[in-house]
């Protein structure tokens, strides 16, 4: 269903012809570049424009294209480089750090290898010196004790005697001669010794 009255598209009708015929100045045999009329100007064209921008690639673009290809690559071969060395470095530093570590550990063992010596040397010195000291006092106190022994043993023998004539005077009620008290005393002695 149509809101346009038949009679009404046909009074407008010859009127869009005529609007077409005025704007485009008549018919035309389809689309323009399909129209065979017009192919040979087309391909001429065609021609020339692809020509120019087939120069314009060739003089322009392609050379700064392979410019910056290059300048991409010398970059890259630059920055490898670059890395390469920085490796060599990192290497050669990581084997001085090695042979310096290696180095203070040797040098620390020495230390305390001389440090224990030392130490060990002093504590030998200081044992011996106290051992030499002990030792004399030892002589010495052997040497006291035999003084006593002897002023002991002298006087346990003058005890002796006068303990032997107290108990012989005691008991016989008399008085001994000091000789035989001191005979009888020595021969006693003589059978305990």
């Amino acid at each position: 269903m149509s809101f346009i009255s038949q009679s009404f598209a046909q009074t407008e009708a010859p009127e869009m012809h005529e609007g077409a015929e005025a704007h485009g100045g008549g018919e035309h045999g389809g689309f323009p570049p399909f129209n065979p009329a017009t192919w040979g100007s087309q391909l001429v064209w065609l021609a020339i424009t692809f020509c120019a921008l087939l120069y314009l690639m060739k003089k322009v673009a392609l050379p700064r294209v392979a410019s910056i290809l290059e300048d991409r690559s010398n970059k890259i071969a630059d920055d490898l480089a670059a890395a390469g060395r920085m490796k060599d470095d990192t290497d050669a530093a990581i084997a001085a750090y090695e042979q310096a570590l290696a180095e203070a550990r040797q040098n620390g063992h020495a230390i305390a290898q001389k440090a224990r010596d030392e130490a060990k040397a002093t504590i030998d010195a200081d044992r011996s010196r106290i051992e030499a000291e002990l030792q004399e006092k030892l002589d010495a106190a052997d040497a006291q004790i035999a003084t006593v022994k002897t002023q002991a043993l002298a006087e346990v023998d003058a005890i002796a005697r006068d303990a032997t004539e107290a108990m012989v005077e005691t008991l016989v009620g008399g008085k001994v001669k000091k000789g035989e008290v001191a005979e009888a005393v020595e021969a006693a002695m003589a059978e305990g010794a």
